[in-house]
């Protein structure tokens, strides 16, 4: 069992930045994927980026491409979303999953999950 918390999220103004982090309760030595979703009121929980522990592969979203980008601490045992040039449409809850699955992309396939940090952007 994993515990995952996220922090980092807050208010901000249209085009400025905020970096979350996820954090785990302990280290998994077995490759697994690290996921960032989100989800706006009345949406359903969207893919956002997601980095493989053992190769720091990573993946976006179409609509965070070129904006956001997901790195990995692993001394400290933690993933970042540094999120610049934020947009109105980015304002949502953001939470941070982990799968043992290939199927990065999936909400279905992520066991575990962090209760969300809002994020919020105003015009």
């Amino acid at each position: 069992q994993v515990q995952l918390v996220e922090s980092g999220g807050g208010l901000v103004q249209a085009g400025g930045s905020l970096r979350l982090s996820c954090a785990a309760s302990r280290r998994v030595l077995i490759d697994y994927i690290t996921g960032w979703f989100r989800q706006a009121p009345g949406k359903e929980r969207e893919f956002v980026a997601a980095i493989r522990r053992t190769s720091n592969k990573t993946y976006y979203g179409d609509s965070v491409k070129g904006r956001f980008t997901i790195s990995r601490d692993n001394a400290e045992n933690t993933v970042a979303l540094q999120m610049n040039g934020l947009k109105p449409d980015d304002t949502a809850l953001y939470y941070c999953a982990m799968t043992y699955s290939n199927l990065f992309a999936s909400t279905e396939h992520y066991p575990y999950w962090g209760p969300g940090t809002q994020v919020t952007v105003s015009p």
